[in-house]
């Protein structure tokens, strides 16, 4: 869709990390991810909110940590497979789109461990069009330790450049980023943690995202809600669905994509299962026939 039909909304998720909660309580992040049926049912709440929606979203993006198991874990498997039950029961006309994490690849992700992703969720980057808008799925755990794969850093950032230059050609609306992992959490100088990236490769990032005239770039990881701009680059960092580790409560974000803006609030499972979209919303979507 290389056109601009109106505006339209998609739905941003992250984190359902099946395992993570009760690693968390038990204070053992390692291996103590051995149930997961709490968020199988943040899971499943998740996907009932969004097929109650009307009108219907153009697609539901998953920003990473999918599970919380790390590659070659006892339940990751396990794991990945509820997952996949319950978003199967996703209305069939809503896109999935998947982004990795560092629980889904490593935190020095190998070859093996993203070929492995790719064979059960899809291209760890890629892109594509809705309306007008070109979207980039990245996989920002190569900006995070690419130590063990060189090449397939490099392989991300020719392929990246050469599709910021199709979307230059394109005369496109808005690009719009999905990467697990944010560039920062509040300002773009922030100094370097595990919940950001590393200053300078932030830098590069940021500068090359400010040229190509990129929109927003929305990420997962923190499981928590932040944020920030710089030169005009919207920086959205979402909560989890699954297990918090701030004051937020599990929840979606719904993205509204119209001519001049990118349009966004996050909801918790409850209040969009129970109210729907806000009017504040809705009101810049087309009205229902």
């Amino acid at each position: 869709e290389y056109q601009w039909k109106g505006p339209f909304y998609f739905i941003q998720g992250a984190d359902p990390q099946f395992g993570l909660m009760k690693a968390w309580t038990h204070g053992d992040t390692n291996n103590g991810d051995d149930e997961w049926g709490e968020e199988i049912k943040l899971a499943e709440q998740a996907v009932q909110a969004i097929n109650k929606l009307n009108p219907k979203p153009k697609f539901f993006v998953l920003c990473g940590d999918l599970v919380h198991g790390m590659p070659g874990t006892q339940w990751k498997k396990n794991q990945e497979q509820d997952l996949k039950d319950v978003l199967k029961n996703t209305d069939q006309d809503i896109p999935l789109v998947f982004v990795s994490g560092n629980h889904d690849i490593g935190n020095t992700p190998t070859r093996e461990t993203i070929d492995d992703y790719c064979k059960n969720w899809g291209d760890d980057y890629f892109s594509f069009w809705v309306g007008g808008v070109f979207f980039l799925v990245l996989n920002s755990q190569l900006y995070f330790d690419s130590s063990k794969c060189p090449e397939l850093r490099q392989a991300q950032d020719v392929w990246l450049d050469e599709q910021l230059a199709v979307a230059a050609n394109q005369k496109c609306k808005h690009i719009i980023v999905f990467q697990h992992i944010p560039l920062f959490l509040s300002k773009p100088d922030e100094d370097h943690d595990y919940f950001n990236l590393e200053k300078s490769v932030r830098r590069e990032i940021m500068e090359k995202f400010h040229k190509a005239g990129i929109t927003a770039v929305f990420s997962g990881h923190y499981h928590r809600n932040a944020g920030g701009s710089y030169k005009g680059l919207e920086m959205v960092v979402s909560s989890a669905i699954g297990c918090q580790l701030g004051k937020d409560t599990h929840g979606l974000r719904v993205v509204v994509v119209t001519e001049d803006r990118v349009v966004h609030r996050y909801y918790s499972l409850d209040e969009l299962g129970s109210q729907g979209i806000g009017k504040e919303l809705l009101d810049l979507l087309p009205k229902q026939k």
